[in-house]
């Protein structure tokens, strides 16, 4: 049962772990705090930008801040799957006999920085298939168990650079977030540009151990979830689909596959890392809404209409929501973001009426606003 002292424990790590990173990382707040969601959630995050937004030096900074054993795997087009997994290998014992011997690949570490991972051809990509939803590797028929927590942060570049490879959808769907990094605006490239004049190593230090961070895990995994939330959350993913029960009008003119089963796990279990940091002990409407654009963006395939409409993955979760909030007659106050201006969060951060009632916060917490809805 999460007590109030667990709340508080969780959020005073929480701001620990974003004080330190932002000393290495200027700006991208969202960016950042969804990372850390995903994180403690237990799920990967493919972070998308064009170079030098300061994609790598987050994750790297992460393997600092939590005091994780980090790899590094830069893929190339000629990269292997060996390359990424490891192999076995022939060497000779004392008494002159050869042996196979396992050398494991970089991928056996906590945290992974697959950079560039578009740019590796799609049997490399495959590679980590098996490590990002089972935490496991099999060579030549044995698997062995990946230490934990585990985790696989992705950097890619837009795919339509050239020398990029798409990403294959059951990879994509391994990914719980997928976050956009965006440029830096003028103050805040002044900033970066007079901070890395000083060094250009980061300078984060440890604010959560591995152990911490899986308590704090367990944590959020008790946060319950109304039914009513646990409802809309699955009709919201199946909404997606344009030949389900739930399929609104945007899903059957603009999406040709829907996002799978795994958007609506990661939808709930994001909310709850989510509420914690709210300072709630439930999960709310709200956290559904601002989690569906990072959950389900790289998990719904356009159509030709779409694309010869310019209508982006964005704008069809936005007008799916709209959907669905209409046809379950409900208001919300601060979830559905409109391409000009987010709505505002009401003072407790809690959705209209009919949303649960939420659990009284402590003292003195404020709530944030939306991490992940576009300005």
């Amino acid at each position: 049962m999460v007590t109030e002292n667990d709340i508080k424990q969780f959020s005073r790590q929480c701001e620990n772990i974003f004080r330190q990173i932002s000393r290495d990382i200027v700006g991208q707040e969202k960016v950042v705090e969804g990372t850390v969601i995903a994180m403690i959630a237990g799920g990967n995050v493919l972070l998308e930008g064009v170079p030098g937004v300061g994609k790598t030096r987050l994750v790297r900074s992460l393997g600092r801040v939590f005091d994780l054993p980090f790899s590094r795997i830069q893929f190339t087009p000629d990269l292997m799957p060996a390359d990424v997994t490891g192999t076995n290998i022939i060497v000779k014992d004392e008494g002159g006999n050869s042996t196979f011997s396992f050398q494991p690949g970089p991928i056996f570490a906590n945290i992974i920085l697959a950079d560039e991972i578009n740019r590796a051809t799609p049997k490399t990509q495959s590679a980590l298939l098996e490590a990002m939803q089972e935490h496991t590797v099999t060579v030549m028929g044995v698997s062995r168990r990946l230490a934990e927590p585990f985790f696989v942060l992705a950097t890619q570049n837009p795919i339509e650079q050239d020398g990029t490879y798409p990403l294959p959808e059951a990879q994509m769907d391994r990914f719980m977030f997928k976050l956009l990094v965006p440029n830096p605006k003028l103050n805040e490239l002044m900033e970066i540009v007079t901070m890395t004049q000083k060094t250009m190593e980061e300078v984060a230090e440890k604010a959560c151990t591995g152990e911490e961070l899986l308590a704090m895990r367990r944590t959020a995994n008790q946060i319950p979830v109304a039914d009513e939330v646990l409802r809309y959350a699955m009709i919201l993913t199946s909404a997606t689909h344009p030949d389900s029960e739930c399929a609104t009008e945007t899903a059957k003119k603009y999406v040709r596959v829907g996002a799978s089963p795994r958007a609506g796990q990661a939808l709930i279990s994001a909310a709850k890392v989510l509420a914690l940091i709210k300072g709630r002990f439930n999960v709310a409407y709200s956290d559904i809404n601002e989690l569906a654009y990072p959950v389900l963006r790289h998990r719904i395939k356009l159509n030709f209409e779409a694309v010869a409409e310019r209508i982006s993955a964005d704008e069809v979760i936005r007008m799916i929501l709209e959907e669905v909030a209409k046809k379950q007659k409900m208001s919300f106050a601060a979830p559905l973001v409109t391409k000009e201006k987010p709505a505002e969060e009401d003072e407790e951060g809690s959705p209209a009426p009919a949303a649960p009632a939420e659990t009284e916060q402590p003292e003195g917490k404020k709530k944030k606003r939306g991490l992940f809805g576009r300005k």
